[in-house]
């Protein structure tokens, strides 16, 4: 992973943990306190976890795409980092982490061809 991109056609995204933080209510998915998941790139994954509820992960998904990116220091994506599962009798809290950083090329997730676009 480099710090900045090298080529034209390269930008970098910050990888996400996306943490239960805390259940202030009664969650009949049975999620607990410290279940997550990973987002790299456009990928999740839930190494070594039973499963995660989906209306947690809806309720959060939207957020994800500008949590990868770098936004202004004063836009509340760059400072605010909870989101809370619709359910209101859970009350499900989570936290979304930044854990690192990657560098991805235009052609490696997009049909359309960089050259293409660039003529």
């Amino acid at each position: 992973m480099s710090e900045t991109p090298e080529q034209e056609d390269e930008f970098e995204l910050y990888d996400l943990k996306v943490v239960v933080e805390s259940i202030e209510g009664h969650c009949t998915c049975n999620m607990t306190v410290g279940d997550f998941f990973h987002l790299e790139g456009g990928k999740i994954s839930l190494p070594g976890q039973k499963d995660f509820c989906l209306f947690a992960l809806q309720s959060v998904i939207p957020l994800l795409p500008a949590k990868q990116r770098q936004c202004h220091p004063a836009d509340w994506m760059e400072t605010d980092s909870r989101c809370v599962c619709p359910d209101p009798a859970c009350r499900l809290t989570m936290r979304i982490d930044r854990t690192g950083k990657r560098s991805l090329k235009h052609d490696d997730v997009s049909p359309v061809s960089w050259d293409d676009l660039s003529r």
